[in-house]
């Protein structure tokens, strides 16, 4: 795994500020973001980066921008993608070209959107809801005592894989296929998480393979209430092209995985980190559902979406041109002090957390977000049955990504009630 000294990274208030550059995974991965979102709400909140690895990009960084630009879909396409995407210095031939909904705009995205969007409705959450409360619970049982361990593999990993393999009815045995497939979908050559290019591509080719092999399986059968199978017999997804059903795969893989499972470590953390917080909750467990959203603002588990100019506006006093890669930066926007009273706190009974960025707005809005709610709320409801404090005892590993917030390692021990 990558890691970078934290040495490395300069103060935001050494550059000049034409020269930050967020698109640096290293900088999120010691966690040394902060201080440069600061100074860019402050003194630039749209910001051009005239050169990164990644070629030029634009910076919105205020609460209220980020709501404009995620809103304004006809001015601000999905269609460039969603990310970075590659190093410009990667060959073509050494990347894999796929697309999914979230990267496309109407007409497309709604209609393959809502072929899968039965999957969390209300009806289904509510059936799934004891599901997730007794697999959590075994999770939780099955925690070793008086010694430290990883929670992101044990807890945040398991949990949302689990219900990963639920929503895809996916061979459960092989769930551990989907956290894989994940990660080489979001970690480039440079996380350490694949060595080369022909590797990823050869792992993610694998996944469509497999895949394939339950798309055959499900189309021979009548429509179910599983991802695979509404994908195989919906109107506007069962033409799909390989690399289209494979981009769809991997955006219901990633955003039915890493998002939840970051936020499960990143809420141990938290109270650890505001220890009277902690207090209030064991005080308090009806603090748990707004808990969940404080948790979700504060973590931000995906930092930024891109979407690229497709008219010429200006915003913030800035001239953003038809073509331009333009990054809505979520992490920034959730610690906006102009709609969060003292930002960068962790407080579970915050009046307003609900109204956090993470999950977007507009046509792009997060489509399993209250499932996502619904585990972490769950979750924590039979953490605190069963242990009065998750003690966080080393420093977290982060993840080397400028996209997903999240983390590798979280050693914990665990306390019960006595």
């Amino acid at each position: 795994m990558n890691t970078t000294s934290p040495q490395s990274i300069p103060s935001p208030h050494a550059l000049a500020i034409e020269e930050i550059d967020l698109s640096k995974p290293e900088i999120f991965q010691q966690d040394a973001h902060w201080g440069y979102f600061e100074r860019l709400r402050r003194e630039q909140p749209v910001h051009y980066c005239r050169e990164s690895r990644y070629g030029p990009y634009w910076s919105i960084t205020r609460f209220d921008d980020i709501m404009y630009v995620d809103r304004h879909h006809k001015i601000f396409s999905s269609e460039g993608g969603i990310t970075l995407g590659a190093p410009v210095s990667v060959p073509q031939e050494k990347l894999i070209d796929t697309s999914s909904f979230i990267d496309m705009d109407p007409p497309r995205h709604d209609a393959l959107r809502a072929t899968v969007q039965p999957t969390v409705e209300p009806r289904n959450l509510k059936t799934m809801e004891g599901t997730i409360r007794e697999r959590a619970g075994r999770i939780l049982d099955s925690l070793p005592e008086n010694e430290s361990f990883n929670w992101v593999d044990l807890v945040s990993i398991e949990l949302t894989t689990q219900m990963l393999a639920t929503l895809f009815d996916f061979p459960f045995a092989e769930r551990r296929k989907l956290t894989r497939w994940s990660d080489v979908a979001t970690g480039g050559v440079a996380s350490g998480i694949v060595e080369d290019h022909d590797q990823r591509i050869k792992e993610l080719l694998e996944c469509l393979h497999y895949f394939t092999e339950l798309w055959n399986e499900r189309v021979k059968r009548p429509l179910a209430n599983d991802l695979i199978s509404m994908l195989a017999h919906g109107d506007s997804s069962r033409n799909l092209t390989p690399m289209e059903y494979l981009g769809n795969l991997l955006l219901l893989i990633v955003g039915g995985n890493d998002t939840t499972r970051n936020s499960i470590s990143g809420g141990v953390l938290a109270l650890n980190e505001f220890p009277g917080e902690y207090a209030k909750l064991r005080a308090n467990q009806a603090l748990i559902p707004n808990m969940v959203s404080e948790i979700i603002r504060w973590q931000t588990p995906l930092n930024y979406m891109r979407r690229t100019a497709v008219a010429t506006t200006e915003l913030g006093g800035k001239c953003i041109n038809v073509g331009d890669a333009v990054l809505m930066w979520y992490a920034s926007g959730n610690r906006d002090e102009s709609i969060f009273d003292n930002a960068n706190d962790f407080s579970i009974e915050r009046a307003n957390a609900r109204r956090h960025l993470s999950f977007g707005f507009g046509i792009h809005r997060c489509m399993g977000n209250r499932l996502a709610e619904m585990q972490l709320r769950v979750l924590w409801e039979e953490i605190m049955k069963r242990f009065r404090y998750v003690e966080v005892v080393g420093e977290p590993k982060r993840t080397y990504s400028a996209f997903v917030r999240g983390y590798t390692e979280l050693p914990v021990r665990v306390h019960r009630w006595r």
